[in-house]
């Protein structure tokens, strides 16, 4: 009990700290001035009232105060929170009076400015009960010395519907506070659960399910807001009901539902939360007939589900933890995956007979769980025993060990090999980019230097890539040399990952920019065409009236069009194809003048 006490002081002042990092200078000024006295205080009552004290803190100054208010300028009013949901032989107004007798005699005997105001629980769910929101909207303002977890929970929850109602008011139904903290279990440490219900009746402009969602994304994104604000770190869930499920769900008689009906406390509402509530105190809330069958009947379709689990174990789970690692390792070998049928044909002839990874036994416990599948799938094994279960969790587990034991074999192999095609890929995308550079020739032997000086020395490509390749032929060596690590090969794949990545889209870039060279955009009437010229060939691409048509024509010496005929997308391929990187096209009067006869006298040329 001692331990659980020093752990809640402890988080109470971790979270009291947190909170009071997000106060305003001018209060957290004040705060600091009265802090001493306010611990004090605090400290007195805790250990005389220790389970009823919930939250004690500091209350703000009125920032108008009026003419007649005679408060004297030096008083600190101070809140106390009493939870007084726990039975009692007094009745709440004799608990009131008590408690507040004493905390005030405690308060004028440390220090006369000290003024309390005693609050219990049940007066701040009775007002919200009634539609006054005063009491919770004072216990919100209340800077918090000492904290069980409801003065927070408050705080977020008053601050986050004002947000809300702010942005969605016509939608808001009800704003409701839910879960542990309203049923007296909530610690320093609970979550806070609010729950929204949304006015879908009148929806026209989308349905019920996108306005629910559209809502949600936007009020749970709100509620992070609210915590930044308050600097309440407890998580806030947000649970947002649109009306007509949530009446769908009370007539179908769903605990939750009744749950939160019995006990939510309101926050807003606009007159339905609560003649719900109040029907279900008065019972006339009830189950429907066919909600009662569905219950009773319940316990036996769960206990016929335990059978069913059991067979889907059998027929399912075991058939694929071991049948999608076994096409897996046959992948990694280099074979497609193969059908189930054909799997334990493939791995015995495979990895028994030739690369001999594997035995006869260990293919059979896949034979066998193929074998279960099918039966209990057509109905020749009606039902599977624990027994079995574990039977097979078994063997499966043993094959499971094998397998991985091979991958690490299998996957060595092919590491080697990847670490070649590495490096042949990268050698090949570099003279690929000098090439787009204007270098045609780069000897292995001067590759590098001739990439550091046509690309890294002149700032096209970033210097760390330069890194990359060396790190690339050091580890193309070591593999030569058979010294190559795991780590290397790791480090070499991550490397030319990155690389390569980089330099394809290098090349897709310039290939881009050139292609820009290469088109003109033609207006004519209210249509636009689109001219590109690669080589000896002009495409044409025109929008109608059933849509894009393309066309190609040759390109004459004198740069004019001739043997305008239809083409297909697989002709603009090849053309780029052939010709990566096309020279600029220019824009001659012959050009012009063929144009004009395709598209008309008023035709405009676009460049660029």
């Amino acid at each position: 009990m001692t331990v659980k006490k020093k752990k809640d002081t402890q988080d109470t002042k971790e979270s009291k700290e947190k909170e009071q990092s997000h106060l305003p200078p001018e209060i957290a000024k004040m705060m600091d001035a009265v802090r001493p006295k306010l611990e004090k205080f605090k400290d007195e009552i805790v250990n005389k009232f220790d389970k009823y004290i919930m939250g004690v803190g500091l209350l703000p100054k009125q920032q108008n105060p009026s003419a007649e208010d005679k408060t004297p300028k030096d008083q600190v009013d101070i809140l106390v929170l009493i939870d007084d949901t726990e039975p009692s032989k007094m009745t709440k107004g004799e608990l009131r009076d008590k408690l507040s007798a004493i905390i005030h005699e405690t308060a004028q005997q440390l220090d006369k400015n000290l003024v309390p105001q005693t609050i219990l629980l049940s007066d701040v769910w009775q007002s919200c009960y009634d539609g006054k929101y005063d009491l919770s909207h004072l216990v919100a303002l209340t800077i918090p010395v000492y904290d069980t977890g409801m003065l927070s929970a408050i705080r977020i929850a008053e601050v986050h519907k004002s947000m809300v109602l702010k942005k969605f008011e016509k939608y808001i139904v009800s704003y409701v506070l839910a879960g542990s903290l309203v049923q007296g279990k909530a610690t320093s440490a609970s979550d806070i659960d609010v729950s929204i219900i949304v006015d879908d009746t009148d929806v026209k402009k989308m349905t019920r399910a996108e306005l629910k969602d559209k809502l949600r994304a936007i009020i749970i994104g709100m509620g992070i807001e609210a915590g930044e604000i308050t600097g309440v770190k407890n998580k806030i869930n947000i649970q947002t009901w649109i009306l007509t499920d949530f009446w769908d769900g009370i007539r179908e008689a769903n605990p939750v539902f009744f749950t939160f009906l019995r006990d939510g406390v309101p926050f807003y509402d606009r007159g339905i939360f609560m003649p719900w509530k109040q029907l279900l105190k008065m019972g006339k809330i009830k189950p429907s007939a066919e909600a009662i069958d569905i219950y009773m009947s319940s316990g036996e379709q769960s206990l016929g589900r335990v059978q069913m689990k059991l067979k889907d174990i059998g027929a399912e789970d075991f058939f694929y933890s071991i049948l999608t690692p076994s096409q897996a390792a046959l992948m990694l070998y280099g074979i497609p995956p193969p059908s189930p049928r054909e799997t334990p044909e493939l791995l015995t002839e495979i990895f028994v007979k030739k690369e001999k990874l594997l035995t006869a036994k260990d293919v059979a416990t896949l034979s066998k769980v193929l074998k279960i599948r099918k039966d209990i799938e057509h109905g020749d094994k009606k039902e599977i025993s624990g027994e079995e279960i574990d039977s097979l969790h078994k063997e499966c587990s043993d094959y499971l060990k094998k397998l991985r034991e091979m991958f690490g074999k299998i996957q060595q192999k092919k590491d080697e090999e990847t670490m070649v095609s590495l490096y042949e890929t990268v050698q090949t995308v570099c003279r690929d980019i000098l090439r787009a550079e204007g270098v045609e020739k780069a000897p292995s032997s001067e590759l590098l230097h001739i990439f550091e000086e046509e690309l890294i020395s002149t700032g096209k490509i970033p210097a760390k890539f330069l890194r990359s390749i060396h790190n690339i032929i050091k580890a193309k060596a070591d593999y030569d040399n058979s010294v190559l690590s795991k780590t290397d090969i790791e480090s070499a794949r991550k490397d030319a990952s990155e690389l390569i990545k980089f330099l394809v889209e290098y090349l897709q870039r310039k290939r881009a920019r050139e292609m820009d060279k290469v088109k003109f955009r033609v207006k004519h009437g209210e249509m636009v065409s689109e001219i590109i010229l690669i080589g000896n060939t002009a495409f044409i691409e025109q929008q109608s009236e059933n849509g894009r048509t393309l066309q190609k024509a040759d390109i004459k010496p004198d740069g004019s069009l001739s043997s305008i005929e239809d083409a297909k997308p697989e002709d603009f391929e090849h053309a780029m194809a052939k010709a990566a990187f096309p020279r600029p096209a220019m824009m001659t009067s012959a050009l012009f003048q063929s144009l004009q006869k395709l598209f008309g006298k008023d035709v405009e040329v676009f460049v660029g």
